[in-house]
Order: C-alpha cells, then sequence, then structure tokens
C-alpha cells in the first residue's frame, strides 16, 4: 500500500466585499462633519432670506396693499407691468441707468485691469504695498462718509471750487451736486476712486499663479515688459476676465443704490432718477408695493437675460462660462 500523502490545498484569497458607495459618502460627510456643518449653516441662511421671500414675488401680479396678506389681495395679472410701460419716467429712468451702467462697464471694467498689471510690473516691495494700501482704503468706507466727503468737496465753497478758481481755469464757483451735466462724471468717477484698487485684487491674485518659468523664457527671447503683459500675463487671465465680465453684463441694471441715494437731490433729478431709486421712490416712499416689485421683477429678468448672452458669448470665444 502506498503511505497517503498530505496534499496541502491551496489557499484561497478572500476578497474584501466592497462597500457601497452610500457608505462612502456616508463616512466621507461623518469626516467632513465640522466643515459640512458651517457649510449647511450658509446654505440655511440662503434659503430663508433669498429664496423663501420669492414667494412674495407674486405681489407684482396683484393689488396688494399693507392691509390685505398676500393671499387675499386680488389678482390683476400683467397690469402693473403694462403701466410702468406707459409711463412717462419710462424713458428718463432707462436713458439714466444703462447709460450709467455702461460708462462703468467700458472705463470701469478695464481699468482694474490695467492698474493690476502696472502694479504687477514694480520692482520695489515697499512701494508696491503702499500703493495698493492707497487704492484699497476707499472701499472700506460707506458710501455715506464717502457722500460726505464729496459734498463738501464738490461745495460752491469746497476744495474743489477753490482749486480751479486759484488756476484761473472758472470764474466763478460751481455747485456740482445742483447741477444735471455733472452728475453722470461724478458718479463714475467717485466709484472709480472707491472701488479701483479693491477691483484688481482678484486680478493680482490670477497673476501671481502664472509660471515664472514663462516669463524667464520670454526674458531671453527678447520680450520686453509690455510685451510679456500682452503676450503671457493677459492669456493666463483671461479665464477669470472672462467670468468677471459676465458678472459685470449681468449687473448693467445695476447702478449702486446707496452711491445714487447719497449723492442725488430734487436739483439733479434729470440724471440722477435710474431704476433702483425710481423702485424705492414708489415702492417705499409711495407705497406702491405691486407697482415697484413689477419693476424689480422686469430688472430681474432682464439681468438674466444678459448674463445668458454673456456666458454664451464667452463660452463661444475662449471656451470659459459660469455653467
Amino acid at each position: 500500500m502506498e503511505p497517503t500523502m498530505n496534499k496541502e490545498l491551496p489557499l484561497q484569497h478572500v476578497q474584501p466585499t466592497p462597500s457601497s458607495p452610500k457608505r462612502k459618502w456616508w463616512r466621507k460627510l461623518y469626516t467632513q462633519r465640522h466643515i459640512q456643518t458651517m457649510a449647511l449653516l450658509g446654505v440655511v441662511w440662503m434659503i430663508i432670506f433669498n429664496y423663501i421671500p420669492m414667494y412674495g414675488i407674486i405681489i407684482a401680479f396683484k393689488d396688494y396693499d399693507i392691509i390685505r396678506t398676500i393671499s387675499e389681495a386680488p389678482w390683476v395679472g400683467f397690469e402693473y407691468f403694462r403701466e410702468f410701460l406707459e409711463d412717462d419716467n419710462l424713458m428718463n429712468v432707462i436713458r439714466n441707468t444703462i447709460g450709467i451702467s455702461l460708462i462703468k462697464l467700458f472705463i470701469g471694467f478695464p481699468l482694474p485691469i490695467i492698474f493690476a498689471l502696472f502694479l504687477n510690473e514694480l520692482r520695489s516691495v515697499k512701494f508696491k504695498k503702499f500703493v495698493q494700501t492707497i487704492s484699497y482704503l476707499p472701499h472700506f468706507l460707506s458710501w455715506v462718509v464717502l457722500g460726505g466727503i464729496l459734498a463738501t468737496w464738490l461745495a460752491d465753497v469746497g476744495i474743489i471750487n477753490n482749486i480751479l478758481l486759484w488756476l484761473n481755469i472758472i470764474d466763478q464757483p460751481i455747485t456740482y451736486l445742483a447741477e444735471p451735466k455733472y452728475f453722470w462724471t461724478i458718479i463714475i468717477t467717485s466709484d472709480l476712486w472707491k472701488e479701483l484698487g479693491w477691483s484688481a485684487i482678484i486680478y493680482l491674485a490670477a497673476i501671481s499663479s502664472v509660471s515664472p518659468e514663462m516669463y524667464e523664457a520670454a526674458t531671453i527671447d527678447g520680450a520686453g515688459r509690455f510685451q510679456k503683459m500682452w503676450y503671457i500675463t493677459l492669456p493666463s487671465i483671461k479665464s477669470t476676465i472672462s467670468i468677471l465680465f459676465i458678472l459685470a453684463v449681468s449687473g448693467v441694471l445695476n447702478s449702486n443704490f446707496d452711491q445714487i441715494l447719497v449723492l442725488r437731490n430734487s436739483l439733479n433729478d434729470s440724471a440722477s432718477n435710474v431704476i433702483d431709486y425710481y423702485v424705492y421712490q414708489t415702492g417705499l416712499l409711495s407705497a406702491r408695493y405691486s407697482y415697484s416689485a413689477a419693476i424689480g421683477l422686469i430688472k430681474s429678468v432682464i439681468a438674466l437675460i444678459l448674463l445668458l448672452i454673456a456666458n454664451g458669448i464667452t463660452k463661444k470665444l475662449n471656451d470659459t462660462s459660469l455653467f
């Protein structure tokens, strides 16, 4: 008889059962619970203050007053929309809104880019920080404070008139805020003064991410500073420029209500009556809530259309878009 030999069976490697995607998701959510909690608070805040109030937009289609609730107010359809389109103030309001906003867009949008490009070229770190600090400071002052400063400067006995009289540029003082023809210039100039440095921050951040090797290679090839800015810096930050341009175009109908409210008066009303102030005037001062809601809804719809158009154009031109 042949002796029996113990044959060892090959070991079976047991593969661990993969955890389900749902379990992985919960595990990841638990490990990030502190961050998720902070994010959840922001989402809740947005729902409460941004989305739930959207229910109130239906008063644009109702004859609403403070005596009745929104549900009790009778439906009037598009009556207030038609009333706004037939309003005698419509053309003046649209002219002021679009005029101020387009000038701000064509002047105020490229200037922070140019400012960031030249600021990036400064070699002295101390001087660069000094310029940055000086340009940022006005942003942190409210329009109430800046409006008071401008009103003092632009008064008939203010520093602007004193300088112009001393230089013999004018013969007698001018009350600038009382003259409608000066209002747009004051609004656009003061807005640039306040926001130029702050608007350049995001461009400076984008420029700082450009690879230094590209500049070194351009230097070896004999490129100057302006050539580097044109062929390296600008193409490298074009996606940032595109995104901010889309947002700027969508906000064309926003005329900076705080600034207008502080600097306007009855004497310059023909040049300062923009959509935002007109909504405030009719809605809060005249208690025409449904009418002002209809105007605000028209403005929001137009802003959405402009956003989609700008997003489509930038996506087609340089393949950059919000969505």
